[in-house]
């Protein structure tokens, strides 16, 4: 009894060896490579938009899509800037939106700022 059960238990250990690695290696190729192009394809385009602070000489970036956020940085007027995506923030004039830029750099509201092309919501 003990050698019928040495025997299954071996036969069995065999199959699933020889059996797992391959759908492993299928399980995990064909997912992998669609993903690795898809963020490369979004993080090489980003939209642009361009600076139009009416009164201000310099658009406040901030470390959130609000005017509660910090200012961690500016942009002069007329400054071409990169735009990852748009969410909702903080009301400046009547406008909600507000532009996240790459890089962790921060946000923008986009009262402020002119799209040159489409900006995808993030």
């Amino acid at each position: 009894m003990f050698g019928r059960l040495l025997r299954n238990g071996l036969v069995a250990a065999v199959a699933a060896v020889a059996v797992f690695p391959v759908t492993a290696v299928a399980a995990t190729a064909a997912p992998t490579a669609p993903a690795a192009h898809h963020v490369t394809h979004h993080a090489a385009r980003h939209a642009v938009g361009q600076v139009t602070t009416r009164h201000y000489k310099r658009l406040n970036i901030r470390s959130g899509p609000g005017t509660g956020y910090r200012v961690v940085g500016s942009r002069p007027v007329g400054r071409m800037l990169p735009i990852v995506c748009k969410t909702y923030g903080s009301n400046v004039y009547g406008n909600h939106r507000w532009y996240k830029l790459p890089h962790h750099e921060g946000y923008v509201s986009a009262h402020y700022v002119r799209n040159r092309t489409a900006v995808r919501w993030c």
